[in-house]
């Protein structure tokens, strides 16, 4: 599945009414509506945004898979279920704009990327010009982003122009090879190879604690970056085939908290603050260790991170992280990518 499948996100969430209604300017309680659907939306996301951009810029020294980034979210109405009822709603006279950028990265040092600031050009192309269907097209977000990642992969930057006539040039850095994205309806967590993928209605957005929320999404891009959907795919998702990629990426987590300056014990307060109240859910499945088990095993790795971190100033787990799996296994029957 193409990561933007599901990036319509809040699309489906907004559609207020009749598609022939929405030519007129929405209501005053519906305006309100939308704008604090778009709110809490753009709130949860950029949260999920600074949290996944220090994991991936943190770790790219010891991720195999990378790729020049600016750290960039766009908006396009044309993914909503009501795009001119968001449109009228943010203020746009065009269809696409800035969603967010992540905290300290190169979009977000440049100052111009501002919440709802109208874009007018990608590099040498006009998204607000391509064809879109007229709701819930995430086809062209999709595009927007395959355009940004081509700018940063072939001259090492990204060139954004707005609707004022100004541009502004943003130089990429080197990310492990990951996106994230914020979905309406759901409470999961989940990793897809390419992307970490979080419900909006995920529990874990009411941890006031940065460090512990960034617990659950270091664990989706630990599977991520051990290439557990891959390795499933060709030795087959057994149970206790999962349960092994499931301990792997307990244990990485406190690794890539640490290199991204979380506290890598972090990791360990987030499963036990999760398991605890999650006992008789996903944590009692066969294809899991038990929530108290999990605990130990991330503990367990805590004193190893820092030793390497007093001697090093790391914690290159691409060289000292013990696999419970053997990550070549397989390799030979793969098909070609």
């Amino acid at each position: 599945m193409r990561r933007a499948t599901l990036v319509a996100g809040v699309g489906a969430l907004l559609a207020l009414g009749p598609a022939a209604s929405l030519a007129k300017p929405p209501k005053p309680p519906e305006r309100e509506e939308t704008l604090a659907l778009l709110a809490q939306f753009q709130e949860r996301d950029q949260r999920l945004q600074n949290v996944g951009w220090r994991l991936v810029s943190g770790n790219a020294p010891f991720c195999d898979r990378v790729k020049p980034a600016v750290g960039l979210q766009v908006i396009d109405v044309a993914g909503y279920g009501a795009p001119e009822t968001v449109r009228s709603a943010l203020g746009l006279e065009r269809s696409f704009g800035v969603q967010n950028v992540a905290a300290g990265s190169p979009a977000a040092r440049s100052g111009a990327f501002a919440y709802k600031r109208e874009i007018s050009r990608i590099g040498d192309e006009e998204p607000n010009a391509w064809p879109a269907n007229k709701r819930l097209d995430w086809k062209r977000l999709a595009r927007a982003y395959d355009v940004i990642d081509a700018q940063a992969a072939e001259g090492g930057a990204v060139t954004i122009g707005f609707a004022d006539g100004s541009e502004t040039r943003v130089e990429a850095v080197p990310v492990c090879a990951t996106r994230f994205e914020l979905l309406t309806g759901s409470k999961k967590a989940a990793a897809e190879g390419a992307r970490v993928l979080l419900g909006a209605q995920f529990p874990g957005f009411a941890w006031e604690e940065d460090e512990v929320f960034a617990g659950v999404v270091a664990h989706e891009l630990a599977h991520n970056l051990l290439h557990h959907r891959d390795w499933l795919d060709r030795n087959t998702r057994k149970r206790k085939n999962v349960r092994l990629t499931e301990r792997e990426a307990d244990r990485l987590m406190p690794w890539l908290l640490a290199n991204a300056g979380y506290d890598p014990a972090a990791a360990y307060r987030f499963m036990v603050r999760w398991g605890k109240s999650h006992d008789l859910g996903i944590f009692r499945k066969r294809t899991h260790d038990g929530w108290d088990e999990r605990a130990e095993f991330i503990e367990a790795e805590l004193p190893i991170i820092a030793e390497l971190l007093e001697r090093e100033g790391h914690a290159d787990w691409s060289v000292h992280f013990r696999r419970e799996i053997d990550a070549s296994q397989g390799l030979n029957d793969a098909p070609d990518d």
